[in-house]
């Protein structure tokens, strides 16, 4: 299992839009080979009601990076999504937990 993770910082103000535009766009990429699950949450901390934790689980690297990335569905996905961003965010991948409680 690799876990994707993304910091969302939404342009101030578009919040409410953000989330109505992930809810269309969930769909496009639970229907893709190797998608486990996803959380999408919001940070508590003051001063950061804009930052968006994604947090996706796939079976593979590749389920993301080659699969849904490469797939018509991102590219609608993006369209959605991608213009509520600033600064782009930065996706890391991780591995299997190391240490669990």
């Amino acid at each position: 299992m690799i876990l994707e993770s993304a910091l969302l910082d939404v342009l101030p103000g578009r919040e409410e839009e953000f989330l109505a535009a992930f809810a269309q766009a969930r769909p496009l990429i639970a229907v893709q080979r190797g998608f486990r699950t996803l959380e999408l949450r919001r940070c508590l901390d003051e001063g950061h009601g804009s930052r968006f934790l994604l947090q996706v689980e796939w079976e593979t690297l590749a389920d993301h990076t080659e699969g849904f990335r490469g797939s018509p569905e991102y590219r609608e996905w993006r369209a959605l999504l991608h213009h509520y961003y600033a600064p782009f965010p930065e996706v890391e991948h991780y591995g299997e937990p190391l240490v669990s409680a």
